[in-house]
């Protein structure tokens, strides 16, 4: 016990956080040359993109590591047996049981738009990286984003609180604020569900604090909304990597 409280007294918490999709760590994998911690599954997909450099400080990495990356079992001993803080509701879960606990935390919900009911299917990778939801769904939710349009070319949505309709993304924003600020009903998000990778399923239960929290920029201004969401995230991880560092 001792040497455990040794061991862990040299992390912090944010070494429980995997730095490519800033969640707890989830099966930690770490380099041996420079020693970085990563989801072995963020890892895999960054190295997909990068060839043969460490995503976070672009140190080599070697072809062996690359197909079979070393798992860090002395860190996940640590999860295993210590404690951080909910990023939202600030109770104390075993960080091995963080990923868990945030699927039933409604507050984390809440802030986060996570869903509270896990949708019935299965994702598998295409050869392009693409999951095998409904091509016909995607392409469905992006013509309702782009059709639904305002004379100023933005996309409009329906209040989920009063039914009230037309309005723009920060239209919604300012309405939801000024007449529906306490009003804590669990509803689906418009916006959300408007956009390619959708989930008609998922609940936001403070619709109000997910708008603030989520929707304060257009998607489509910052993203291709032709592409699904695991292309999008593969999309980001390509560029971050001809950032200079």
């Amino acid at each position: 016990m001792a040497e455990d409280l040794s061991a862990a007294t040299s992390y912090t918490e944010d070494d429980f956080y995997c730095p490519i999709c800033q969640e707890v760590l989830k099966t930690p994998v770490r380099t041996a040359a420079c020693q970085h911690v990563f989801c072995r599954k963020c890892f895999l997909t960054a190295m997909r993109e990068s060839g043969a450099h460490c995503p976070l400080c672009r140190g080599n990495v070697t072809r062996r590591e690359r197909a079979c990356p070393e798992r860090a079992l002395d860190l996940e001993n640590i999860m295993r047996k210590f404690s951080g803080s909910c990023r939202c509701c600030a109770k104390q879960i075993k960080f091995y049981r963080m990923r868990h606990h945030y699927k039933s935390c409604k507050k984390y919900q809440d802030e986060y738009g996570v869903s509270s009911i896990i949708p019935n299917f299965q994702i598998s990778q295409d050869s392009v990286g693409n999951s095998n939801r409904s091509e016909t769904s995607t392409s469905d939710n992006t013509e309702t984003y782009q059709e639904n349009t305002s004379s100023s070319g933005h996309p409009t949505f329906k209040c989920p609180l009063c039914q009230e309709s037309n309005f723009t993304r920060q239209r919604l924003l300012d309405h939801c604020n000024s007449n529906h600020l306490f009003q804590i009903v669990p509803v689906t998000c418009p916006i959300c569900v408007s956009l390619p990778w959708g989930d008609p399923s998922q609940i936001t239960r403070n619709f109000v604090s997910h708008l603030n929290q989520r929707h304060q920029f257009d998607y489509g201004e910052f993203v291709n909304l032709q592409l699904d969401e695991e292309t999008q995230y593969q999309t980001a991880v390509e560029e971050s990597f001809q950032v200079n560092i």
